[in-house]
């Protein structure tokens, strides 16, 4: 079958996610040109660090810290309220000592308002946060929500994260930083 007039079957789906999906970031315009080319691994590269956001909150928890520190470059950083470390081993050793391997509680992260900038082999992002524990009656309460400041790298050909940096907001500890 000819391809002529027709779309191939990838280029396709990013259109519909194109579509389908708010925009990261008002900012966040393809660097080098306009071609096609370009404007496609722009949004492939936005859409991969959309699947790292959302994974972090997925591998974090499933308690799955493996996963959850291969999605940290070899030199990233994690600052929170527990405290500061890098590298994906060092990561992976804090998180399991720090929160554990099981989630008894079944409590969860909600993930929102990303805003992704990317350029080149770097990127950043600002995304909400809320942590959703079972309240005394069994239903969900937010107990806390915050905010991401994330810088990302492309290393080996995949976006991870050099910088991620956990702000809460809720219960309130100064002022709400933007970018």
């Amino acid at each position: 079958m000819p391809r002529t007039g027709r779309l191939a079957p990838k280029m396709i789906m990013i259109l519909l996610a194109a579509a389908l999906i708010p925009r990261a970031s008002t900012q966040s315009k393809p660097a080098g040109g306009n071609s096609l080319e370009i404007r496609v691994q722009h949004l492939e590269d936005l859409e991969e660090i959309r699947m790292v956001l959302t994974d972090y909150g997925r591998f974090l928890d499933a308690r799955d810290f493996s996963a959850y520190s291969q999605l940290f470059a070899k030199d990233g950083e994690w600052i929170g309220g527990l405290g500061k470390v890098q590298g994906p081993a060092a990561i992976q050793a804090f998180m399991e000592k720090s929160i554990g391997t099981t989630n008894a509680t079944h409590n969860y992260h909600l993930l929102s308002n990303f805003e992704i900038d990317v350029h080149g082999d770097t990127g950043t992002a600002w995304s909400r946060w809320a942590f959703v524990v079972p309240g005394p009656d069994k239903k969900p309460v937010i107990a806390q929500g915050g905010h991401y400041n994330d810088t990302f790298v492309r290393e080996n050909g995949r976006w991870k994260f050099k910088r991620r940096m956990a702000s809460t907001d809720i219960p309130s500890s100064g002022p709400v930083q933007t970018k």
